[in-house]
């Protein structure tokens, strides 16, 4: 797939103490502007506050003083990485509470993101589907949202979603649940009434107006055989080469996960053009 260039602009203005105004968005003399292009997606690039240095919990009660809070931000990542907007703001509503869930207040993770293999920044244990779990911790609201979109992008299990209209969030609610990334069986629905009681689709229409595109361009790929070595798994070659486990075995006729070593696979590929 083409990989266009977009030009996204950060100059954080970060709430006042007590206050509840909007963060605002803007470009100035300071701003730095930075490439969201497929070798630059590392939030770590982009100018967040002074104050991102350290643990800041930006307070929201209402879902509406939520939505002024962060659609801004859910937007500039729509631009960036492609996610509607509407489903970003749709999953922080509900992952975090609207900003007021315990696990949110002491991380920042508005996402329920956890920390998962590779992850070596902070981190908080809390109990959910399990006991004592390891959630991703984060100085600055701003992080999470920028983690959940490179979450998202960098892993095959999503990467059906990206083909999606990005104005189709009931497309991609019910992608999401089926990608397992929620265990909720009603976790589509949760978020599409979200988005139509709060009318959160008007933030994709919005970047959408701009010129972003709407459809992603099809991919191209290639295949290329594989020959299964000692410790090889179904997982481990999926993270390898970005496919997910279901596309390996559907590919490979496979009804079970089992491998032997010398097994010939074949592995598709995005073709790099």
């Amino acid at each position: 797939m083409k990989h266009a260039t977009l030009v996204v602009v950060f100059a954080f203005l970060l709430l006042s103490c007590g206050t509840k105004k909007r963060t605002t968005y803007s470009k100035n003399a300071s701003s730095e502007v930075v490439k969201s292009d497929k070798a630059n997606k590392d939030y770590t690039k982009f100018p967040f506050p002074e104050d991102a240095k350290k643990f800041t919990y930006i307070s929201t009660s209402t879902i509406e003083e939520y939505l002024d809070t962060f659609s801004q931000i859910a937007q500039f990542e729509m631009k960036a990485y492609g996610i509607p907007a509407s489903i970003t703001l749709a999953q922080g509503i509900l992952e975090s509470g609207y900003g007021t869930g315990t696990l949110t207040m002491k991380t920042n993770n508005h996402f329920g993101i956890k920390c998962h293999d590779g992850w070596n920044g902070e981190f908080e244990y809390h109990d959910d589907d399990e006991k004592g779990e390891c959630f991703r911790k984060y100085n600055h609201p701003m992080y999470s949202f920028r983690d959940h979109s490179i979450f998202l992008s960098s892993r095959a299990r999503y990467a059906s979603l990206f083909e999606l209209r990005r104005d189709d969030y009931k497309a991609w609610a019910k992608g999401l649940k089926k990608a397992g990334y929620a265990t909720d069986k009603s976790y589509p629905q949760k978020l599409i009434s979200f988005i139509e009681r709060y009318e959160l689709y008007k933030y994709d229409k919005e970047v959408i107006s701009e010129g972003y595109l709407v459809q992603a361009e099809p991919k191209e790929y290639d295949y290329k055989k594989y020959i299964v070595q000692k410790g090889d798994t179904l997982y481990s070659i999926s993270r390898t080469y970005f496919i997910s486990v279901d596309e390996l075995m559907k590919l490979n006729d496979m009804n079970s996960s089992n491998l032997s070593i010398g097994q010939e696979l074949t592995i598709k590929s995005e073709r790099v053009k």
